[in-house]
């Protein structure tokens, strides 16, 4: 049987970066898109001739970022027309574009969805000003109000909305209030991550010199089960640590990452995993587009996973899914890097628990998953 496939597109563009943000991107100018669309279709007809890839059916396209919708919808269509023309997409392919609430206008949607994308995730992180603000991150809550709504009237009918908790000044009230603006909006899906410090973000520096607080652990793992409890009774299920979906709105070109499915990265600093090997572009626009210029791929680490560097994979990300992972997968693993009294730990703690055939995060065991995943790398 042919592993799932799905195909990621890094657009490097915003139009600033927020305080919290560590991707690799730059700051918009229109004159760099011809250059880097150039370089993107150069990618797509190379790695589309590979053995690995060729004649493979992809299940998924994603456009992430940066903001893919900094580019204008013409040239956003134009990279999915070089995309089909290159690899064999699925009858039904999940597509999706993530989107800042205010890069987008009706008619723009309209003719994303004319061409084919058929899921869209927003970047509301808050539906509070001031905690936007308090992030830097640009915009207002009613442009995600009025964004969702036009992306309805456009025909989109699959929209996520990426949320963030643990920000500066950020209450358990206010992080409530936020969940409950979000599901009056109806959206199928919902990302709830808690915000981490990354080294070199502007949020980094300015805890370092005490501008701003660091977040509260303890209060995100009270928001945590906030969303958790709220986002149920409206009927989403937690599918993944921080996923929730209406039944059947699953994203499956995420689940790719959790369940070892197979996904090619396309554009600087994007990362693939094909048939056991692993490899990922510069993160440098410059030195992309110049090795495509040349012909070359800008592929800079490339590695084989062992077959128990696949079962460690599998597991780690595995556990992050609330369905869980098989048993037996769980024990080799732990057998392969002596980790067998650090298991026996987490289950007489009840942090992993096992039924039947497979293995799985508890409630209270999700909470800690980072440290927990750690425990088991």
């Amino acid at each position: 049987m042919t592993a799932l496939i799905g195909l990621y597109l890094h657009i490097p563009f915003c139009r600033q970066r927020c305080d919290f943000c560590a991707f690799y991107l730059e700051v918009y100018r229109e004159p760099a898109t011809e250059a880097f669309l150039r370089a993107l279709k150069t990618e797509c007809r190379l790695q589309g001739g590979k053995e690995n890839i060729a004649g493979r059916d992809f299940q998924s396209v994603y456009f992430g970022g940066g903001t893919p919708t900094t580019l204008r919808a013409s040239e956003l269509i134009t990279i999915l027309t070089d995309v089909r023309q290159t690899f064999s997409l699925e009858e039904d392919p999940e597509i999706t574009i993530e989107a800042h609430p205010g890069t987008v206008a009706r008619g723009d949607l309209a003719a994303l969805r004319e061409a084919g994308f058929n899921r869209i995730s927003f970047g509301a992180e808050s539906m509070q000003d001031d905690e936007l603000v308090g992030i830097g991150r640009p915009g207002a809550v009613q442009e995600t109000t009025a964004a969702v709504q036009t992306a309805r009237e456009a025909g989109f009918t699959n929209i996520n909305l990426d949320l963030m908790y643990g920000l500066p000044h950020q209450t358990l009230g206010s992080w409530r209030e936020t969940l409950h603006r979000c599901i009056a909006l109806g959206p199928t899906h919902l990302s709830c991550y808690a915000l981490t410090v990354e080294e070199g973000t502007r949020l980094a520096h300015d805890i370092r010199h005490k501008h701003r607080q660091a977040p509260d652990e303890s209060l995100q793992i009270t928001m945590d089960q906030a969303a958790q409890t709220l986002l149920s009774d409206a009927g989403y299920h937690q599918y993944e640590i921080s996923n929730y979906a209406r039944p059947g709105f699953e994203c499956r070109h995420n689940l790719l990452y959790w369940t070892q499915g197979d996904y090619l990265g396309l554009g600087p600093s994007a990362q693939s995993f094909a048939r056991g090997v692993r490899f990922g572009n510069v993160a440098n626009l410059t030195a992309y587009q110049a090795a495509l210029a040349e012909g070359r791929l800008p592929i800079q680490d490339w590695s084989t996973l062992t077959e128990q560097e696949q079962v460690r994979d599998a597991v780690i990300f595995g556990l992050r899914l609330i369905q869980g992972i098989p048993t037996h997968q769980l024990r080799t693993h732990a057998k392969n890097y002596g980790h067998a009294e650090t298991l026996k730990e987490l289950l007489a703690g009840e942090l992993i628990e096992e039924d039947g055939e497979r293995s799985r995060l508890s409630a209270q065991g999700r909470l800690h998953a980072d440290t927990i995943a750690e425990k088991l790398f």
